[in-house]
């Protein structure tokens, strides 16, 4: 949790709890807050804004927000349009403040603001918190890993605020929290290799979704099918995998014409492989032609 400036007064405990992973849920002392409560759509950008940039400072100056979010509009009319996104913000969050009292969850101070984060929980924290244990069991308890990633993944539901997705100030926080998770998808996978092949298949797919070129998640979903099968391998045991990278089956022919699922008889096609190599075309986004790559799985 980032740290924030002390309470000034005496205030009973009040608690926000946010979500900003695969969408944006707000609960007040265990209520959720509903989305009517922030009454101007700006209101809700400046507390998504103030969360977002948590990592960069705890306080903005009013200026450095108004270019953020009014960008195009000119000093007087920002500075009216933010006092009005101002007011709605503390409504939405401390409806039942008392006039005159001083706010308890966004705070001023002169002309900076920001939000006291001391009591507010951020599921994007908890999440960055269980991958990073994660990362550290790897070295000493696998057992211990595999449940950190898990109960990371259980809070990555998503992209960071999917629907600010177009707003430059949200965008580095969203790509840097999208690898943290596909990172942590592949050592799950990875580490349950031998354990659940099947959900290491399940979660080389779910990074594959999202990252078309994300090569160890092609080298772990192959050795995951391979840990599934038992005995000699059968051609079509595969091909589910074999689909999304190429046409051409990589396995020699077994003495007579033969489709992935069997010959021309429709008999299977027993092989044993001891090592898989196999070639892809990986399409890779504004570059023609499409790279050529090869994947050695021993």
């Amino acid at each position: 949790m980032v740290p924030s400036d002390q309470p000034q007064t005496a205030e009973p405990e009040k608690t926000l709890r946010v979500q900003t992973l695969g969408g944006f849920r707000v609960w007040r002392d265990g209520a959720e807050v509903p989305a009517g409560a922030w009454n101007r759509e700006k209101a809700l950008h400046l507390f998504q804004l103030l969360v977002t940039l948590r990592r960069q400072s705890t306080r903005f100056h009013k200026e450095q927000i108004i270019d953020l979010l009014w960008p195009e509009f000119d000093a007087a009319r920002g500075d009216r349009d933010f006092k009005v996104a101002l007011n709605a913000l503390h409504k939405a969050i401390e409806p039942e403040r008392a006039p005159r009292a001083d706010p308890y969850f966004l705070r001023r101070h002169e002309l900076t603001y920001g939000l006291y984060f001391e009591a507010i929980q951020i599921d994007a924290d908890a999440f960055e918190q269980a991958v990073a244990a994660g990362n550290r069991a790897l070295e000493t308890d696998d057992a211990r890993a595999i449940d950190h990633f898990r109960a990371a993944l259980d809070l990555y539901h998503g992209d960071y605020l999917p629907a600010r997705r177009y707003e430059d100030w949200s965008s580095a926080e969203r790509e840097r929290l999208q690898v943290l998770a596909l990172n942590a998808m592949t050592s799950l996978a990875h580490l349950l290799l031998t354990r659940v092949p099947q959900e290491s298949i399940r979660l080389t797919e779910r990074v594959l979704s999202v990252d078309p070129i994300w090569e160890d998640a092609y080298r772990i979903q192959m050795r995951a099918y391979a840990a599934q099968a038992t005995g000699p391998w059968r051609c079509g045991s595969i091909s589910a995998a074999w689909r999304p990278w190429s046409g051409s089956w990589p396995f020699p022919r077994c003495g007579r014409p033969r489709s992935l699922h069997g010959d021309s008889r429709g008999n299977p096609c027993n092989l044993t492989v001891t090592r898989l190599v196999y070639t892809t075309t990986v399409p890779r986004p504004g570059r023609l032609p499409c790279a050529q790559r090869e994947v050695r799985i021993e």
